[in-house]
């Protein structure tokens, strides 16, 4: 039985949010610098599987299901920026599906590890938090790439209407009867697009007087989850349109306010969840009346390698990192990024390799080289490349394939190559990661060759 009053359920989706069970509304005391207008935090992360997007997942498999796109032994993919990759694999485990997830390698480790931890292939690409719809080898255009083989369905978070209906049927919903009908302002960050549009078009539908209010951060953002207003236009579901505002909060702005949300209001709150609320500060008017409500989608739990890059002071001076990488270096290396005779595909690096063309260096650590690596390589950590050339080859001409995890970390070894004299190196897009994707042959080792 599903008894919301006993909390009694036949399975985990019957703590899927509705309206006879929503997300709870918590006022603010503390950190809203208002007198007389009431704000509200809508905690999402009391989802099953911890954050709004669980609401998104349930329906696009719903979706899928009801139009037999998503049936039987499915293999599912999806690009992420997380929330609605771990929601999927938790319904894919439940319901016998499958699940790929393409994400970019920027997002929080926590993350990424924990999708590992419910299942699902991660495939890591060089990406932006949130997937960007242009980028030619970021997870939006693997997931269509892997979507066209055989018994791949991608879901389309990002296009899919099934998206914004979620919220239509259950966040709008439960916040009108929440507030009773006396809502004023909804403010939600901008990320697929998806809450903002389905609640919006809910409460508008109840109240044409009710104001639904966005929220983006800045260009060159770390608030996992969300789109930059550049970004925003190229996402099929941004209907600015249909909103009464937008504004722009800085990266320190939503993670001040975060550390401000747990330590004064003890809500655990993360920093996409901090930007909206700071959003709503800038947007919404002091006046006897207001009641707003914030979509604060999941908890500060998934962040904790995200906030210390913004809130030093949560780190010991022993457990800092290195100093912040040379601005110079970081323009050297976007340019190599973008220059195709300094990159290999992988498809093309592996005919090389097969081949015998191509020497192989590994520029990863050693541990990583051990765990995997490609057949013949040499493993020189960056770290390490050019202090000692003996294992590198004598003749300046050999073809040299640089290759990491990713495809990042080799970028700066073909800029360590080049400098060495050798006139023929490319890095191979997506790294090892992309290599073994694509089954190609690994060997493990318990030592390192080469010039270690």
């Amino acid at each position: 039985m599903n008894d919301h009053a006993l909390r009694v359920y036949d399975s985990i989706f019957g703590l899927l949010s509705s309206a006879d069970n929503p997300t709870p509304l918590v006022r603010l005391n503390k950190v809203s610098p208002f007198r007389d207008t009431q704000v509200y935090g809508k905690l999402e992360w009391y989802n099953p599987f911890g954050a709004v997007k669980d609401r998104v997942a349930a329906n696009l498999v719903a979706d899928g299901e009801a139009r037999q796109t998503v049936q039987g032994d499915q293999k599912l993919v999806e690009p992420t920026s997380g929330n609605t990759g771990m929601a999927l694999a938790m319904i894919a485990n439940a319901k016998g599906y499958s699940l790929t997830t393409p994400l970019s390698s920027e997002i929080p480790l926590e993350k990424r590890t924990m999708l590992r931890f419910f299942g699902a292939a991660v495939l890591e690409l060089e990406d932006t938090l949130c997937p960007a719809p242009g980028a030619p080898e970021g997870a939006i255009a693997k997931a269509n790439e892997i979507a066209d083989r055989p018994g791949f369905h991608m879901l389309n978070q990002y296009a899919n209407e099934a998206n914004p209906e979620a919220h239509y049927k259950t966040t709008g919903p439960e916040i009108w009867s929440q507030t009773e009908g006396k809502v004023t302002h909804f403010v939600s960050g901008l990320g697929t697009c998806g809450t903002i549009t389905g609640t919006g078009r809910f409460l508008k539908e109840q109240s044409q007087t009710v104001k639904i209010l966005g929220v983006h951060p800045e260009e060159g953002h770390d608030i996992p989850g969300v789109r930059s207003i550049r970004q925003l236009q190229q996402t099929k579901l941004f209907f600015p349109d249909e909103y009464d505002g937008l504004v722009k909060v800085t990266n320190q702005e939503a993670f001040d306010l975060c550390l401000r949300l747990n330590r004064e209001e003890s809500i655990i709150a993360g920093p996409s969840s901090a930007m909206a609320l700071s959003g709503a500060f800038k947007l919404v008017p002091d006046e006897p009346g207001n009641i707003v409500v914030v979509i604060f989608c999941d908890s500060v739990f998934k962040y904790a390698s995200s906030v210390v890059k913004h809130l030093p002071g949560l780190v010991s001076e022993q457990a800092k990192g290195p100093a912040p990488r040379n601005v110079l270096l970081d323009k050297m290396i976007e340019n190599v990024r973008g220059n195709a005779e300094l990159n290999i595909d992988v498809n093309a690096a592996h005919q090389q390799w097969r081949d015998g063309k191509s020497s192989v260096i590994d520029v990863r650590p050693s541990n990583q080289y051990e765990e995997a690596h490609i057949p013949g390589a040499v493993s020189i950590p960056l770290s390490e490349l050019g202090q000692d050339q003996s294992a590198l080859p004598s003749d300046l001409d050999t073809p040299i394939l640089s290759v990491c995890q990713r495809g990042n970390s080799s970028l700066s070894g073909v800029l360590v190559l080049k400098s060495l004299g050798y006139r023929n190196v490319r890095s191979i897009v997506g790294g090892t990661l992309a290599w073994r994707e694509k089954g190609f042959a690994t060997d493990s080792d318990q030592t390192k060759s080469g010039g270690g």
